[in-house]
């Protein structure tokens, strides 16, 4: 690289890394942060709502990469991710220091969550930044090597954040963490957010974008001819559907939902999980550049659905190799002491809650949840309808209770109840509280996860810089954004959610990986048939 070169993609990938730290931070300090301004609610309804103001970042993502997307095609790259640097950087500051639920009332929340959806808005407008800027400086021989480095970011971001949070607990303590001290990360963002700024004004807009400008070829209206437009259209459907859907959940289920896994599955205490996962992300990072750069020789597309495919066949057996080297007392409870709820299947629901609003209080969503909340493999057997569900554990046989039309109390006290009765015949039947460190195999384990990271890599690697190759520059901004913050703001984000109520649904821990694996297994049959190869592609069109 140049000394010029360097500079565009040091200072877009920093300004990211900022971006994703800031929206990081919030959702490793939501339990913090529901005590602080959802006081007014009990203590559950608290962190329900601070989760719903995490998700509310996701959801308005699509909607902030049409908004900055417009602005980036009409008046420029720079000055686009300028402004959202601008709009994320002061958002995490006034969490810093915004007043709490009991000093300010209702206030508080209220201000709180359109602070997240501002996060969120400037989110989806930063990486259709970051990547057409570092691609329109790029030589078209190195592309796919220079965007790599835009796609680390995210993991990046998410050690910045957790980093600095582990860092000033562990300096002030947990009391004075809890009372104040979890303000500092939000307030330490003001000077990453000068150090970005500054880096930043001192660019100049990308080649492409200025030879456009001077041709007089822009779009005057990029919402417009990116999505009415159907020959443009049915490229961004293709890029949503053959390539970011796959490699969101590809993405999502590498990292996000293998620590899920790791944790609340198989009871992996929480800091030893992010340790390897931590050491896993260590070693498989590199291969984001690796993969970015082979895609400059082979191509973009036969990486991408490779890993897809790879990751599809890989699934199962990875996920079921943690369950042997991480927990073997759960997968010998599985082989020896199986289960079976009686049910009525009408009763039954699909226990889909990604937002975990909804309550499941039919006696057959009492059991489901119960077994797959303690990690239970159980086979379903139907019962006569209206009939109360039942659990047979061995043989014993336990019977639920119907939670509707129960006061909040009477339904506390009952789920309580069977609870303590259901947790002690599994524990009785061999099913582990949680895994036993001395019979972990962690080397085993960390190999394992870094398989998963190096899928992640493969399809995210290439990706920004093949959807960059897609579009035109008049309409680039815009319809390269939307189709990647579609795929890994809802596709991918509804991973865990997904899996958990497909598990509940069939009764086996390893049933929820059939979502990423559909979806990663449509993506390669829409990919391989209708995607075209885009290196070599001339982006100045």
């Amino acid at each position: 690289m140049t000394p010029g070169e360097r500079r565009v993609v040091f200072a877009s990938s920093l300004g990211t890394v900022f971006e994703w730290y800031d929206f990081f931070l919030y959702g490793s300090q939501a339990a913090i942060i529901a005590s602080h301004f959802f006081s007014g609610v009990n203590p559950t309804a608290g962190f329900v709502f601070a989760l719903l103001a995490f998700a509310a970042g996701f959801a308005v993502r699509p909607f902030g990469a049409l908004l900055f997307g417009r602005l980036g095609d009409m008046v420029g790259r720079k000055y686009t991710f300028l402004v959202t640097i601008l709009i994320m950087g002061m958002s995490t500051f006034m969490v810093g220091v915004l007043p709490s639920y009991s000093s300010i009332g209702i206030a508080a929340p209220i201000i709180l969550i359109a602070l997240r959806m501002l996060q969120g808005l400037a989110l989806g407008g930063e990486y259709g930044g970051a990547a057409t800027y570092v691609a329109e400086h790029s030589p078209p021989h190195r592309r796919g090597f220079y965007t790599s480095w835009i796609q680390t970011t995210a993991t990046m971001g998410l050690f910045l954040s957790l980093l600095l949070v582990l860092g000033i607990r562990s300096v002030l303590g947990d009391e004075t963490y809890l009372d104040w001290g979890w303000r500092a990360p939000f307030l330490i963002s003001s000077v990453l957010l000068g150090i970005s700024v500054w880096i930043r004004m001192r660019l100049n807009e990308s080649p492409a974008f200025k030879k456009m400008q001077a041709a007089g070829r822009g779009s005057k209206a990029p919402i417009r001819d990116s999505f009415a437009r159907w020959n443009n259209l049915k490229i961004v459907l293709l890029a949503l559907f053959g390539l970011t859907m796959g490699e969101a959940v590809v993405w999502y289920t590498g990292q996000f939902y293998a620590l899920f896994f790791l944790t609340k599955i198989l009871g992996v205490e929480a800091n030893t999980a992010n340790i390897m996962i931590a050491l896993a992300l260590l070693l498989g990072t590199p291969c984001f550049v690796i993969f970015g750069s082979l895609s400059d020789r082979i191509g973009r597309k036969p990486i991408i659905m490779a890993g897809c495919l790879i990751a599809a066949l890989a699934y199962f057996p990875v996920f079921k190799g943690l369950t042997h080297f991480a927990n073997p007392a759960l997968e010998k409870a599985h082989r020896e002491s199986p289960v079976t709820i009686i049910a009525d299947p009408a009763a039954c629901s699909f226990q889909f809650n990604p937002v975990g609003i909804l309550s499941f209080n039919s006696s057959c969503d009492i059991l489901k949840s119960f077994m797959a909340g303690h990690s239970v493999n159980y086979t379903n057997q139907a019962a006569p309808a209206g009939s109360v569900a039942r659990a047979r554990i061995g043989k014993d046989v336990f019977t639920s209770f119907e939670g509707k039309g129960l006061s909040r109390a009477e339904f506390a006290q009952r789920m309580s109840d069977l609870q303590k009765t259901m947790t002690a015949a599994i524990r009785d039947h061999g099913y582990p509280a949680k895994a036993d460190p001395t019979q972990m195999n962690y080397i085993m384990i960390v190999l394992l996860l870094t398989l998963l990271v190096v899928l992640v890599t493969m399809v995210y690697g290439p990706i920004a810089a093949t959807l960059v190759e897609m579009f035109p520059t008049r309409i680039r901004y815009t319809s390269m954004s939307l189709p990647y913050h579609i795929g890994n703001g809802w596709f991918g984000g509804f991973v865990p959610p997904a899996a958990f109520a497909i598990a509940a649904a069939t009764g086996n821990i390893y049933d929820g990986l059939w979502y990423p694996v559909l979806i990663a297994l449509l993506a390669v049959v829409v990919g391989t048939l209708f995607v075209r190869e885009t290196r070599g592609t001339d982006i100045n069109a």
